[in-house]
């Protein structure tokens, strides 16, 4: 997807930052804070600092936030490994591992939102609650105008743009940003999905953050919801686990600057 704005608010430094060995490459992670463990995951082509760099100073503040860079992404270098989210997701279990971490709390954005579906699926017993912002478990969940801009989308189009100034921020080749979006752009150009079954097994709450016109097929985030649990008359009963919230006047990159609104539905929930 799209980038977010550049973060100049991010003026707090890790209190720990390296690479972790899983999987046959090594994963740039940095942490921040103390207490509960909340893992974010970033959307495609971002930073930690693109993505989350207004969100973490918050949300550092009463826990012990876990960044991580995916495959190719920022610090982390690029590799030709196949790219799969149940790799990815196996990555971030392998993160756990190497920090001696055994359950967390998940956020993830669009890409990012993808892959902690399916760290749900697959690392069910070290979940405890799940945040998925603009994101979908299958191709289908995107609008058709979302899918069919993938099919045309060349390296060009990131030419010049702040995702490329966050990549030769940080990266350690910037030699490897074309090979980096040609495996990215092959990735978005495969259809996916993880399963209703699947989506309907996920025992931890979760929540669903979407803006309004983010290009997600509110059709399809309605039924996410279902399996999840939710859309039905919550008046009559115990408190629903999962829960859905649509920002209004927010597409897929504006979403994200809404630090304040976000927080306040990640915090309440989490």
């Amino acid at each position: 997807m799209s980038t977010t704005q550049q973060s100049t608010a991010q003026q707090l430094k890790p209190s720990e930052s390296g690479y972790a060995p899983v999987n046959g490459i090594d994963v740039y992670y940095e942490v921040y804070g103390e207490g509960m463990p909340v893992v974010l995951l970033h959307g495609a082509y971002h930073t930690i600092d693109l993505n989350w760099g207004k969100l973490i100073p918050e949300l550092s503040k009463t826990r012990k936030v876990i960044a991580l860079e995916m495959q190719g992404h920022g610090h982390t270098p690029y590799s030709d490994r196949q790219l799969s989210r149940a790799t990815l997701a196996s990555d971030v279990e392998g993160l756990l591992d190497f920090l001696n971490i055994e359950t967390v709390d998940i956020i993830g954005y669009s890409f990012g939102g993808s892959i902690a579906y399916q760290f749900a699926i697959q690392s069910a017993v070290r979940l405890r609650k799940l945040v998925i912002i603009s994101a979908a478990y299958k191709s289908s969940g995107w609008l058709p105008e979302v899918t069919n801009n993938f099919k045309t989308m060349q390296p060009e189009f990131f030419s010049n743009t702040p995702l490329q100034a966050a990549y030769d921020a940080v990266a350690p080749d910037k030699a490897n940003w074309t090979k980096f979006l040609e495996q990215m752009i092959a990735s978005a150009r495969t259809p996916y999905d993880l399963g209703d079954d699947n989506i309907a097994k996920i025992t931890a709450p979760v929540l669903l953050i979407s803006g309004d016109n983010d290009g997600m097929d509110k059709i399809a985030l309605i039924k996410a919801f279902q399996l999840l649990g939710g859309a039905v008359t919550g008046d009559f009963g115990a408190r629903l686990k999962s829960q859905l919230a649509i920002v209004p006047g927010q597409g897929h990159v504006s979403l994200m600057a809404q630090t304040q609104t976000l927080l306040g539905y990640i915090t309440a929930f989490l």
